[in-house]
């Protein structure tokens, strides 16, 4: 990895190995963090943060605005309790991007890669594991957690590229709301087995000395650090604490939604507390409805009902993670922000149902959708120690195009980066083939968004 400071000589290796021991050594609350919030396949912003009740039928849709606690912002009556806080969050409504498939748009969105053609893997790290890879090398950490946890992780579209598997979220994918929820490999109950373990991989590691002479490419390195994060999590008794929710009080279970999504919130909020610092959330599956997805084209779901369908849960989980991130006094390390790779558009499509199900009519029954739209949409920012209650930018009249205030993914990076304590204009990391590798081609830190 290189790091070039414009103007600057380069800074040394030794000099970041240095850097970053200073920064591990801080204490855990100093530590700044990253929750995101991902809305696969895209939400509708017309019918949720920038409402155009004035437009004509054949765009606008059923919902009604209603005032929310920042005087003259609006929102549709889909989220009434993120309306009753929305002085602790900042709505963008000027975000825009290049890409119209689901794969492309989520590439653009959260690696920046500019191709507008859909890939089958990325070709570029994503932010979290970028984050995940410069905090973990050279450093010390004392938090038995790993740097990096997916609760429903993102992980279709995107993932570590050329930085390798070592720096993949430590997904869970169960559903945190079942009774019986619990996360395998973590804390071992049986201190006699953990040791047993310890046994056995100090076995193999002086197995393998040998090959540490043909490696390279310091890859052997990466399989130990992933290797120690895995036996850190199995033997530290701490581990499983901070994956447990019935710690938490049944009031706040109850606040953030007795569902999947209301508790992969909550567990987002425990484990930032716990000193993870960077978390994702991908809300999906059967509480989207038919097609599991926010992807509300007429042959997925009749996008009104689906919207209808899912709104409290996704109202309900979003504002009490928002509002507990402030009460916790967690705002200033933890900025929160939720998106999906892009919008829907203004427009209301029909066509025929492919399949019955939750918010979809039987087959061949002719519904309303929205389709893919780059072009406007927009997100929420909470915490991070920004100025909330506010609006940034704003669409046309039909929400078509942006007319002020034009964000796009770069700029979207550089904020989250920027929170991280990374100058993402400064930072180059080498390729497969040792090309330096800026991580943002083009954007800056939005100054609304910055603290």
């Amino acid at each position: 990895m290189r790091i070039g400071l414009t103007g600057f000589a380069t800074l040394s290796w030794p000099g970041l190995l240095r850097l970053r021991a200073e920064n591990a050594s801080k204490p855990v609350q100093e530590r700044t963090a990253v929750i995101m919030v991902w809305l696969p396949g895209g939400l509708s912003h017309i019918d949720s943060y920038d409402p155009k009740p004035e437009i004509g039928s054949e765009y606008r849709g059923p919902f009604k605005t209603i005032a929310t606690k920042v005087p003259g912002t609006r929102i549709t009556e889909l989220l009434p309790m993120q309306a009753k806080i929305a002085d602790k969050f900042t709505i963008l409504r000027s975000m825009n991007q290049k890409a119209g498939g689901h794969p492309a748009g989520s590439m653009q969105m959260l690696s920046g890669d500019p191709d507008e053609r859909d890939k089958p893997k990325p070709k570029l790290p994503d932010w979290m594991c970028v984050t995940n890879y410069l905090r973990s090398r050279g450093e010390k950490r004392t938090n038995p957690l790993p740097n990096y946890v997916g609760v429903n992780p993102p992980l279709e579209y995107n993932g570590p590229a050329y930085l390798g598997d070592a720096y993949s979220p430590f997904s869970v994918m169960d559903d945190p709301n079942r009774p019986n929820f619990e996360v395998p490999n973590i804390g071992l109950a049986d201190p006699a087995e953990a040791r047993r373990l310890s046994d056995r991989v100090a076995l193999r590691k002086s197995l393998d000395t040998m090959e540490r002479g043909f490696d390279r490419e310091g890859e052997l390195g990466a399989l130990d650090q992933f290797e120690t994060q895995a036996m850190t999590l199995l033997t530290n008794p701490r581990t499983r604490d901070a994956f447990d929710l019935s710690k938490e009080d049944k009031r706040t279970r109850d606040r953030y939604g007795r569902n999947r999504w209301g508790q992969q919130l909550l567990l987002a909020r425990r484990l930032v507390e716990s000193g993870v610092e960077v978390i994702t959330s991908s809300l999906s599956g059967p509480l989207c409805g038919r097609v599991g997805n926010w992807d509300d084209h007429a042959v997925n779901h009749h996008i009104f009902d689906g919207l209808r369908f899912r709104a409290k849960a996704y109202d309900d989980a979003v504002s009490a993670l928002i509002e507990d991130i402030y009460a916790r006094g967690l705002d200033k390390r933890v900025l929160v922000v939720v998106t999906g790779e892009f919008g829907r558009t203004p427009k209301i499509s029909f066509d025929r149902s492919t399949g019955g199900g939750d918010a979809s009519g039987p087959t061949g029954t002719l519904q309303p959708g929205r389709d893919h739209w780059p072009r406007a949409f927009s997100n929420i920012w909470a915490g991070g120690g920004i100025q909330t209650g506010g609006l940034i930018g704003a669409t046309d009249k039909r929400g078509e195009d942006v007319i002020e205030r034009a964000c796009g993914p770069g700029d979207f990076l550089s904020t989250i980066y920027h929170h991280l304590g990374i100058d993402a204009s400064k930072v180059a990391i080498n390729d497969l083939n040792g090309r330096p590798t800026a991580l943002v081609s083009d954007g800056k830190p939005i100054a609304e968004l910055v603290s």
